[in-house]
């Protein structure tokens, strides 16, 4: 077998197409690959596929797959023809994508490679710069998302994360079902938000069963907007409720330790922050008696505390009316309390308790979406961040947003060890 048989099998090469040469550049260190057009045949217009006649040829080359440990590139003067309807067109070439440098194999691979590491390695190993890596990457997203099927979504989950320091946020929108990333939004707000649901077919906005959400007003008030009935569809996710629980009795453990070292030089609460954050009904109370002990000494903390753990209760009822009954005769309870952090969340639950309702009827959380965004932060720590917003998008996408990723025309295979 020759050279030009094997890398004729390597790449593919068909009719009209044909491998004239092949020659190593000593200068660059290259193998470089002369393609031809066979000029006897007469090429169709890549748009209405009538024969037409070559116009000219343009000279363009791509890399392809290192051959060994030399660099491989593939040229070729491609045919323009001109088309009595839609003018002059260049033909499209069977080895690589439209205005792309690189083969449909060798960008297969990169994505391959991106899939497993950061823009910043796949780059280093490819001897790419970085913004021909993550033109891989960019490319790779925008096909995956012509190739989506669009289709309307039954549990749809909201959550932010932040993109920068100062407050800087990005909305992630996830699909409950699937486990993955429909769309990220630029920022936070109502009207970025409204947006996107107005950009889908009414008939599929109307048809989410459950959108989960934290307590954030922009984006309730978006969902309010633009879908219809959406204050029976709104679920308020219990794990950032519990947050606010746990914040209030840390602040009511701040403010007493702090008075029993004014006032008596010593504390009984010193160093048990984490104690009570902790959710006692999922904890083997048995190896802290210590802290059992304190739980029932006569403390603001311990009184605070047994209202988060109470409040942790309440979501496991399967009847909506003593649901409501019970959460109700909590918030009695904490406005009674006296204890000014844990009645600024009881005003808060009952603002709310709507959708905290119908989290419990739906049995809908955030998990998901807080499980992804653990995600999306890994990767935003393994990339040290992104240059803005566009780019972070595309990141996000890439890996978590389910998406047919590949050339079209690729033909690798990779094994991986298992």
């Amino acid at each position: 077998m020759t050279d030009i048989e094997l890398y004729t099998i390597i790449l593919g090469i068909k009719k009209p197409w044909f491998i004239d040469q092949i020659f190593f550049d000593e200068e660059t260190t290259s193998i470089n690959i002369i393609i031809e057009w066979d000029h006897t045949c007469k090429p169709n217009c890549p748009i209405c596929d009538k024969p037409c006649a070559i116009h000219d040829t343009r000279s363009r080359k791509w890399q392809h797959l290192d051959t060994c440990q030399y660099l491989t590139i593939i040229h070729a003067e491609v045919p323009r023809i001109k088309c009595d309807h839609d003018g002059v067109k260049q033909i499209p070439v069977p080895w690589a994508e439209r205005n792309s440098k690189f083969t449909e194999i060798y960008e297969a691979h990169k994505i391959r490679m991106l899939q497993e590491t950061t823009i910043s390695a796949t780059a280093r190993l490819s001897r790419l710069s970085w913004d021909q890596t993550a033109g891989i990457m960019k490319k790779a997203v925008r096909r995956g998302l012509e190739r989506r099927i669009a289709s309307p979504v039954k549990h749809l989950s909201i959550d932010e994360i932040s993109f920068q320091r100062k407050h800087d946020y990005v909305t992630i929108l996830c699909n409950n079902e699937k486990g993955t990333v429909i769309d990220v939004l630029n920022d936070r707000k109502s009207d970025t938000l409204e947006m996107w649901f107005k950009k889908m077919p009414e008939k599929w906005r109307n048809s989410i069963e459950t959108i989960t959400m934290d307590m954030w007003d922009p984006f309730i008030a978006a969902c309010k907007v633009a879908v219809q009935n959406a204050v029976k569809k709104i679920c308020f996710d219990r794990f950032h409720v519990a947050a606010h629980f746990s914040k209030a009795v840390n602040k009511v453990r701040a403010q007493e330790h702090k008075h029993f070292l004014a006032t008596k030089g010593r504390s009984p609460l010193t160093k048990t922050k984490h104690e009570w954050q902790r959710n006692s009904s999922r904890t083997d109370n048995r190896g802290r008696r210590s802290f059992m002990t304190l739980t029932r000494m006569a403390l603001k903390t311990a009184r605070a505390w047994l209202i988060k753990e109470t409040a942790s209760l309440l979501w496991e009822y399967a009847y909506i009316g003593k649901a409501e009954k019970m959460w109700r005769q909590l918030i009695r309870r904490i406005r009674r309390s006296r204890l000014k952090p844990m009645i600024r969340v009881g005003n808060m639950v009952d603002k709310y308790l709507w959708g905290i309702l119908n989290a419990i009827r739906y049995h809908r959380t955030n998990a998901g979406a807080e499980s992804m965004n653990a995600k999306i932060q890994r990767m935003k720590y393994m990339a040290c961040g992104f240059r803005n917003r566009y780019r972070f998008r595309d990141a996000i996408l890439f890996y978590f947003g389910g998406l047919d990723l590949m050339p079209s025309g690729c033909r690798l295979s990779i094994h991986t060890e298992s």
